[in-house]
């Protein structure tokens, strides 16, 4: 059976109705997969590729963290139907969700919903599984303590692969005195171990047609909610009435414009990381602004 053939019987077997087997339509997806349409109006899914190894595995954590962020109810989140391969090609198969306009009243109800859904916490940072922040591998082993799982598994990882991809130096000489330095940056804060998006650039949130919501994309994890707050002013695309909903839901603590460079940071070397230097200044400016910080 072909690749298409394989997804739609996948989706039958889950589904219980069968597809009609229009040509695919093939979208504008991001730098890591190829993504489709398939189906029609009354069964529409959103369809992601990819050929590289381990890419099932990908899919599978995708699956998951995205069942996680649907369970508070908070915010729409596209319902995962299968998830599989055909071939080498692995395949994950989601709810087709049509986007509409957001404005002012969307973004305070992502913020009001990424409020609650941050309510939902665990004894332990990390998760039960890895996963993947584009496509460089997560690593979640859960953890006590909140400063030493961000200083080894997300700033002191991403820091080695730097090394590892030629970008060793100044930079990472810096980063990993930042690491010595991250009690002193985290002093006094104690987070909760709440349920994370992970990934939440303006690219991976938006509201469906009729108004809800909506947040896709995930590289879920359990961890400081600061660190998805950070993310959403690194690259922008987020309104001022998102910050208001969610601050008015849970206000922030004191100190997170210092943290918020530090979680930051980790993004930033994840695109160094993937898409090259072009990011080194970036990374560097963090970097020094934050050892300014405990000087």
């Amino acid at each position: 059976m072909s690749l298409w053939g394989d997804i739609y019987a996948a989706i039958e077997r889950t589904t219980g109705s069968p597809v009609r087997a229009h040509p695919p339509q093939s979208i504008a997806g991001g730098s890591i997969n190829r993504t489709a349409v398939i189906g029609e109006v009354d069964a529409r899914y959103f369809v992601k590729l990819n050929d590289a190894p381990g890419s099932l595995k990908m899919f599978e954590a995708e699956a998951a963290g995205l069942r996680l962020l649907a369970q508070p109810r908070a915010l729409r989140v596209p319902q995962p139907i299968s998830c599989g391969s055909s071939g080498t090609t692995a395949y994950l198969v989601l709810e087709h969700i049509a986007l509409g306009r957001g404005g002012a009243a969307g973004d305070a109800r992502l913020g009001a919903g990424l409020a609650a859904i941050h309510r939902i916490t665990r004894p332990r940072f990390g998760w039960d599984r890895d996963n993947t922040i584009g496509s460089t591998p997560q690593i979640n082993r859960q953890s006590d303590d909140w400063v030493s799982f961000y200083r080894d598994q997300r700033l002191g990882f991403q820091l080695e692969l730097a090394e590892r991809n030629g970008h060793a130096g100044v930079l990472t000489k810096a980063g990993f005195r930042l690491l010595e330095a991250l009690p002193l940056l985290c002093a006094d804060h104690r987070p909760a171990a709440s349920l994370l998006h992970g990934d939440l650039w303006g690219g991976n949130a938006a509201v469906d047609c009729d108004g809800a919501a909506v947040v896709y994309d995930p590289a879920v994890y359990f961890g400081d909610r600061e660190t998805d707050l950070a993310m959403t002013e690194l690259f922008g695309g987020f309104g001022a009435a998102f910050y208001e909903a969610y601050k008015s839901a849970w206000p922030l603590e004191s100190g997170y414009e210092v943290r918020r460079d530090l979680y930051q940071l980790y993004h930033v070397l994840n695109h160094l990381n993937l898409f090259g230097a072009g990011y080194a200044g970036s990374a560097q400016r963090l970097i020094d602004r934050l050892l300014a910080a405990v000087r």
